[in-house]
């Protein structure tokens, strides 16, 4: 069965990092991506999160500006938070209706008791609804830190698994990692996929620039480690926390540190200090890496 390509660019190797890359934003950010849409290639992935606190018409109208402002909308869909079959079905089928969704991102979620008939990101996925309603890709998470509720190998196990799932219904898995500041704990954990067999492509999550106390927060609150050594490779000092930093040397480390073993991947950005800032920092990247006429792996 052929699997359809889930970016149009995935098929040869990226000349810049930021080639390709993807932005998470929330409900709440449309009028900001609007706003720096100008400056976004036309037809990158633009995830939208499923977020407590926020409704499903606001995510669904938030997916159809995606799709309007000429970008591949991405829905999220969070398993424990989805009260149940009827509401997981009209939320699906209003996306695809509305905004032609044509892959989704499947997540368990952070409640420790499911709020709906569902546990786990598996189950939305072997339900069938995202298959029957012509979704053709379908993004899952990785952990380059590690999983709270689980070991390493559970971890790949669950992955391997879900990706079966996804290509035995005749759609595309990808796989989008939690941000990281750490490179080479990041590269580590994408060799030993490659090794383990799991070839899906994957969009390896970046943090955009924001404040160093912004950045350290979100950290906490994802489980991302932030210790002095870590942030020190990073380009943060955690002796002065008034600055703002941005990715500059994570995605230097992570491109010098591709190779051929490492399959395909891109960049997810998640823009913790605004869709502008994020969107302005990854074109300024990419001029001045095109300027100085360095390429991926170099």
């Amino acid at each position: 069965m052929k699997i359809p390509v889930i970016h149009r660019n995935w098929s040869e190797p990226a000349e810049i990092m930021t080639d390709g890359f993807s932005l998470e934003i929330t409900a709440k950010d449309v009028d900001a991506l609007r706003e720096a849409s100008p400056n976004i290639p036309g037809e990158n992935p633009i995830a939208i999160t499923f977020l407590p606190g926020e409704d499903f018409n606001a995510r669904i109208a938030a997916t159809r500006t995606v799709r309007e402002l000429g970008f591949e909308p991405m829905p999220h869909f969070s398993a424990r938070r989805i009260r149940s079959e009827h509401e997981f079905q009209d939320y699906l089928g209003a996306v695809v209706e509305q905004a032609n969704v044509r892959r989704c991102f499947v997540v368990a979620g952070d409640p420790a008791t499911p709020e709906g008939p569902y546990s786990t990101s598996g189950e939305l996925i072997e339900s069938g609804a995202f298959d029957q309603l012509g979704i053709t890709a379908i993004g899952i998470g990785g952990h380059p830190e590690g999983h709270p509720n689980m070991d390493e190998n559970e971890c790949f196990n669950v992955l391997q698994a879900k990706r079966d799932a996804i290509e035995s219904r005749g759609m595309a898995p990808l796989i989008v990692t939690q941000f990281a500041f750490d490179a080479d704990r990041v590269l580590a954990w994408l060799a030993v996929l490659r090794r383990r067999g799991i070839d899906a492509p994957v969009r390896l999550g970046v943090p955009g620039p924001a404040g160093i106390k912004t950045l350290l927060r979100f950290a906490k609150r994802c489980g991302v480690g932030a210790s002095a050594s870590v942030m020190t490779k990073y380009g943060v000092s955690l002796s002065r926390l008034m600055g703002s930093a941005g990715p500059d040397k994570l995605v230097d480390s992570i491109s010098q540190g591709l190779g051929p073993e490492h399959g395909a991947v891109r960049l997810h950005f998640y823009p913790f200090g605004g869709v502008a800032r994020t969107v302005e920092w990854i074109n300024d990247y990419a001029a001045r890496h095109s300027r100085s006429g360095q390429t991926l792996g170099e």
